[in-house]
């Protein structure tokens, strides 16, 4: 596509984190969705990423409609160089792209004695409580936090019922959606893994109003305004989607997608030695705690995909045929070959 190098490699690592750590909806197999915005224009591989105002703890970036793989780290990166001269970081970014796993971005504060925060608006395919209009994205949050000897806290999660790309997960298995995940044009209950291309929404966490939806919504709202509303990039339904062939709203409210990160360093509030300690024996005494079934174990958050991502290490990363052959035709068309690597 053109990226630099150092570029290119930052936009990769993103990718193949997703994938190592078990997501495998934001993983290689969403690199055709960042090539056809790309051909279409949509995406600026050289952009020109900056600070556009900052005070000694907060800033605002505008990335340039670049990468969000890409525009995301270098946000992050501010957010904990602030930290380190004040104690916290915030950073609002707007013109940017989808930015793949929220994680990825909120764990590079990790290796500082930081707390990670991320957030990304994204586009807008759930409906409000008691709505079928599509106004909100699945718009994730994260927050990784560090550890002593214990594996750190890694929290991950759409504020949906489900990540969009495991609608397309499903697709590809040729399987159907868990009723609670989707509902159609009309705002009814459906399996239909296709439901968003006939016009129906995604539901937020929680789904329906008696399982509480209305927290899962009142989630996503925060991350919208946050993302996009503090940062200037587009909002609510005027949030840019990440397919090509849908066209941009006419009459934007702001400048592409936005994001959200933060680093809080420990220091700042107790010692971070101390409170690392602190946190291993918040840990262990969930993991300890009493299940109500004795084959379960609780599970702190982060577990599952550190544990896929230990086993993938060894054994490789798993790939469905339809991404393999996606991949390949990427390949064909880029001169790059590196089927090779199948097995």
């Amino acid at each position: 596509m053109g990226c630099p190098t150092l570029e290119a490699e930052e936009a990769a690592a993103v990718l193949v984190n997703a994938d190592l750590r078990g997501v495998d909806s934001h993983g290689v197999a969403r690199l055709h969705g960042y090539i056809r915005l790309w051909e279409e224009g949509r995406i600026n591989a050289k952009p020109d990423i900056k600070i556009i105002h900052e005070t000694p703890s907060t800033a605002v970036v505008d990335g340039d409609k670049g990468l969000g793989l890409v525009v995301a780290p270098f946000a992050m990166r501010i957010a904990m160089e602030k930290a380190e001269k004040v104690g916290t970081g915030w950073v609002s970014v707007k013109n940017s792209n989808h930015y793949g796993i929220a994680g990825h971005h909120s764990m590079m504060a990790l290796d500082k004695d930081m707390i990670g925060w991320s957030m990304t608006n994204a586009s807008p395919l759930v409906s409000p409580t008691f709505s079928k209009e599509r106004l909100l994205g699945t718009n994730p949050i994260s927050i990784a936090i560090p550890t002593k000897n214990q594996p750190p806290y890694v929290a991950d999660f759409a504020t949906t019922t489900v990540a969009n790309g495991k609608l397309e997960v499903l697709k590809r298995k040729n399987e159907k959606a868990p009723l609670g995940w989707v509902q159609d044009a009309e705002g009814n209950g459906t399996t239909d893994v296709d439901a968003l291309k006939k016009g129906g929404s995604m539901l937020p966490l929680g789904g329906s109003r008696e399982h509480s939806g209305h927290k899962g919504y009142i989630l996503g709202s925060i991350v919208d305004i946050f993302s996009a509303v503090l940062s200037g990039a587009n909002y609510g339904p005027w949030a840019p989607p990440f397919v090509s062939f849908l066209p941009l709203k006419e009459n934007p409210v702001g400048e592409g997608l936005g994001h959200f990160l933060g680093a809080m360093r420990i220091d700042a509030f107790r010692p971070a030695e101390d409170f690392k300690s602190h946190m291993d024996n918040w840990i262990e005494t969930f993991r300890n705690a009493e299940t109500t079934n004795e084959n379960d174990k609780v599970l702190i958050p982060g577990d599952p995909e550190r544990e896929i991502s230990e086993e993938r290490k060894t054994n490789g990363i798993p790939l469905l045929p339809a991404v393999v052959q996606d991949l390949t035709t990427i390949g064909e068309k880029f001169e790059v070959t590196f089927k090779d690597y199948f097995r």
